[in-house]
């Protein structure tokens, strides 16, 4: 495992289940978590805003296993500083997830355009949808005016093309 969370590929292919950061599919990611108490209301229902977390969780280990890594594009490590910001995101709540479910969280790009890119999201229970989203995020440099989506990287979130 190295320091981004990553896991070793030939672990992967043994138990495709290995991996803290979840595993990448043509197009997106897939990750697994678990509802602790923290993440319910009085209800004993995941409170609504503790769904933005699960997503944030999806596009950040997404964007890690990609080869982005939050830290090191604030830092400069690879050219400009970089900043990653939600500019807009819309979310469906469809069913409630409760303490100890197992939830999916799915990220899938659907289109880069200049200094934007645009995630479909989804949180599942099994094969049950509980919560969809469509995400938003721009690039942006140190004097936080959007920076156009770095070539590199446009193959690595090239959004998923039905055959």
């Amino acid at each position: 495992m190295t320091d981004h969370g990553e896991f070793d590929a030939a672990a992967a292919q043994v138990n495709p289940s290995v991996g803290l950061a979840g595993t990448l599919f043509p197009g997106g990611h897939r990750l697994e978590a678990r509802v602790y108490f923290a993440d319910t209301d009085f209800s004993g229902v995941v409170y609504h805003g503790r769904y933005l977390e699960f997503f944030e969780r999806g596009r950040s280990d997404y964007l890690r296993l990609a080869g982005v890594h939050h830290k090191e594009l604030a830092a400069g490590q690879h050219g400009e500083a970089l900043i990653w910001v939600v500019t807009r995101m819309e979310i469906d709540w469809r069913s409630p997830a409760r303490i100890d479910d197992i939830l999916t969280i799915e990220t899938r790009t659907q289109a880069i355009s200049g200094a934007r890119i645009t995630m479909a999201q989804v949180i599942k229970r099994g094969a049950t949808v509980l919560v969809q989203a469509k995400v938003q995020a721009a690039v942006l440099g140190p004097d936080v005016r959007p920076r156009r989506f770095p070539k590199e990287w446009i193959d690595a979130f090239q959004p998923d093309k039905p055959a």
